[in-house]
């Protein structure tokens, strides 16, 4: 009876572990092995993989450009990334992203979750190169064709959105499982979205982290973990 308690103890002691091992982390903590982007945008800082704008005059952005994980397309996952971000700009995490026509090695377009520091753009849903604003934060967004939109709020009693100071680490979240995206900001959802317009919803692409054109600015992260859910989606 004892052994049998204590085996049992162990299950539930391993569990949580094995469910985060299903994580796998995309930044080794030391290079930019993984990953592609312009050298003089991207680095590794103290360990941290860190995008900024060009010091030189010569070299300022004239377009977004993006630091592209190698590992190939994504589908049905959930990404999980720790971030913080400088000066008067914003950045995001780019997935199923497509090559941006005509816009060199490092463009990409199409769905971002957006880290802005507006308290109504925290953790949007930001089609970049197609649709734009797609859904705004506290927003819950069914996308139709013609580029026309439902708008619902997640909560009917949210009141004014408060600022988030991404200057700090802050966790963001975005798990993508057929045409439900789902965006998170420090464990809280922050645009709920369902594309139903055939014409732009993508299934499948790249990921990526950007750098805005514009004013100077800097992000960087400590951790990008990604988990495939292809598998859980089959078993819908």
């Amino acid at each position: 009876m004892l052994r049998s308690l204590i085996a049992l103890s162990l299950l539930i002691v391993a569990a949580p572990l094995q469910a985060e091992e299903e994580f796998v982390e995309l930044f080794n903590g030391k290079d930019l092995t993984g990953w592609k982007g312009d050298e003089k945008v991207w680095s590794v800082e103290g360990g941290l993989l860190t995008g900024k704008s060009p010091a030189e005059e010569k070299d300022k952005l004239k377009a977004n450009t993006f630091a592209i994980w190698e590992g190939g397309d994504v589908g049905d996952f959930e990404v999980i990334a720790e971030f913080r971000l400088e000066g008067n700009n914003n950045s995001g995490v780019q997935y199923r992203a497509q090559p941006k026509p005509n816009g060199g090695p490092y463009g990409v377009i199409g769905y971002q979750a957006d880290i802005h520091a507006d308290p109504h753009y925290t953790g949007m849903l930001y089609d970049e190169g197609g649709r734009g604003i797609a859904a705004e934060r506290g927003q819950k967004v069914t996308l139709l064709p013609g580029e026309k939109k439902d708008v619902q709020p997640l909560d009917p009693k949210q009141g004014e959105l408060k600022p988030i100071d991404l200057t700090e680490w802050t966790t963001i979240e975005v798990k993508a499982v057929g045409n439900r995206l789902i965006h998170k900001i420090n464990g809280e959802v922050t645009a709920d979205i369902t594309d139903d317009d055939p014409k732009n919803a993508e299934a499948k692409g790249l990921l990526a982290l950007q750098v805005h054109a514009g004013p100077d600015m800097k992000v960087q992260y400590r951790s990008v973990k990604l988990k495939d859910l292809s598998k859980e989606a089959e078993k819908k």
